[in-house]
């Protein structure tokens, strides 16, 4: 155990890119430039990050999952791939894919074979069974339109 950095220590992976200890990297990950990963995260094997990403603090990401560049990942979220677990066999997952600027408020999951669309918004805590078009922001259990990208932008700004 000595030979391992002490928790909260800052890992550099190349491209301007860094994840903080302990946490943990599959196998045959893909990691874009500029991306975060925070402590306790799960990337999954064969995981595609885009560049500028941003994965808080225990984050689970199943295998195979795809996030497209400029994308959020809020602390405790959850992308999961396996519709029918434990199938033990990856024919049958389904991984999500998160468009360019898709945002996963925290302690959200987002369940096998969803896709989130371009600049789409997952409020924190909701649970997103089916896939997200672009620009809208959706919240809750299951997970409905709220609004219009554009609108949470303009309530974003009046709260500042």
């Amino acid at each position: 155990m000595t030979s391992l950095p002490l928790a909260g220590q800052r890992v550099e992976l190349g491209k301007d890119s860094v994840a903080w200890w302990p946490c943990h990297i599959g196998l045959e990950a893909v990691i874009g430039e500029g991306v975060s990963i925070g402590a306790l995260a799960h990337i999954g094997q064969r995981v595609v990050i885009g560049d500028r990403c941003k994965i808080q603090g225990a984050a689970y990401i199943a295998d195979a999952c795809v996030l497209h560049n400029n994308v959020f990942i809020g602390p405790s979220a959850v992308l999961l791939n396996d519709k029918f677990p434990p199938s033990n066999d990856r024919a049958k997952w389904l991984p999500v894919t998160l468009e360019e600027g898709a945002v996963v408020g925290g302690g959200a999951t987002v369940v096998p074979g969803c896709t989130m669309g371009k600049n789409s918004v997952l409020g924190a805590g909701s649970v997103l069974t089916k896939s997200i078009p672009e620009n809208e922001v959706w919240a809750g259990n299951p997970a409905k339109r709220l609004m219009t990208r554009a609108e949470y932008e303009a309530r974003r700004e009046a709260t500042r």
